[in-house]
């Protein structure tokens, strides 16, 4: 046997899809947890939130007869669902797309469909751990969330994720990395407080009552609310999300530039 022979033979090829995939998720949770500012702006920033809202007086809020954790829970969760899946994957997809790391990638036996995959499953792993933390500060708060909910709470969380990881992918695939920074930091402001994320669309002044209700952010802080609040998931937040995930989608495999 000559040595080309046996190197052949010994050579065992690229990995299988599954674990190519796995491995990129694996690296994408990764690289948003060790980052400290990742960190602060995904764990941090709404267990704040949660706390100061909860236990602050200086914003009233109409509960609709629900606890205070009860009512702003839900909504908390929602915007840390927002922080992760849009904001944070936008910028860093932006930056990596800047550095060539989006091409490297694409080439290599993972490909694009691999490594969007890669990205998707890193954010619900991010996800996860959020919801844990936020969720056990919640509790310790005094939060009771109904049981019958939790199952389509999560339904709602990989709606959202999928809807707004198709808008991080059509922001960074067209924006430069500099101006998505601002617009994906200025986005999540927007919709944070005038999205019907925290605050119901209900309870917004005028117009952007029912502009809130046609949103991601809205209809995302909605079905968690239904959910966690009363055990109903909302048909309407679930065709709204669906509809931003098929257009936001196609948008951004039309338009994203790899380089």
């Amino acid at each position: 046997m000559t040595t080309t022979t046996a190197g052949r033979r010994g050579h065992a090829g690229a990995a299988p899809t599954w674990r190519r995939v796995l491995a990129q998720t694996s690296f994408e949770a990764r690289a948003i947890l060790r980052n400290g500012e990742q960190l602060l702006v995904t764990v941090v920033v709404p267990v704040l939130v949660l706390v100061g809202l909860t236990r602050g007086t200086f914003v009233e809020l109409d509960t609709g007869g629900a606890s205070r954790i009860d009512f702003l829970a839900p909504g908390v969760l929602a915007l840390a669902v927002m922080t992760t899946s849009f904001t944070s994957q936008a910028i860093a997809s932006s930056f990596d797309r800047r550095n060539g790391v989006l091409r490297l990638l694409s080439t290599t036996p993972l490909g694009r469909g691999g490594l969007l995959a890669g990205k998707v499953l890193g954010v619900l792993v991010v996800e996860l751990v959020q919801v844990l933390v936020i969720g056990t500060a919640a509790v310790v708060l005094g939060w009771r969330p109904d049981p019958a909910g939790i199952p389509l709470a999560a339904v709602a969380v990989v709606l959202g994720t999928a809807a707004f990881t198709s808008l991080a992918m059509l922001v960074a695939g067209t924006l430069r990395a500099e101006a998505v920074l601002a617009v994906a930091n200025l986005a999540l402001l927007v919709l944070a407080v005038a999205g019907g994320v925290i605050v119901p669309a209900s309870s917004l002044p005028g117009p952007l009552e029912h502009i809130a209700l046609l949103l991601p952010s809205g209809a995302l802080g909605e079905a968690m609310r239904e959910t966690l609040l009363h055990g109903v998931l909302p048909p309407w937040s679930v065709v709204v999300l669906l509809g931003w995930t098929a257009a936001l989608g196609w948008g951004a495999g039309r338009l994203f530039r790899w380089h």
